[in-house]
């Protein structure tokens, strides 16, 4: 293992491993925003497609 921290410098890997992950993090949290159903800050939203009501058809 150690001939591996040889070949990369440990603070330059570390950091970039750090940055690279708390990315990701906001990667995922803003997908899970954008849901409806994940969405824990506006929570589900209203749906605007309105639902008719169905009449039966006259028998001729």
């Amino acid at each position: 293992m150690h001939r591996m921290w040889m070949l990369f410098d440990p603070r330059r890997t570390l950091m970039a491993l750090a940055v690279f992950l708390f990315g990701l993090a906001l990667l995922i949290h803003f997908i899970l925003l954008s849901t409806d159903r994940f969405n824990w800050l506006e929570g589900p939203r209203a749906h605007t497609a309105s639902v008719q009501q169905m009449t039966p058809v006259p028998a001729k």
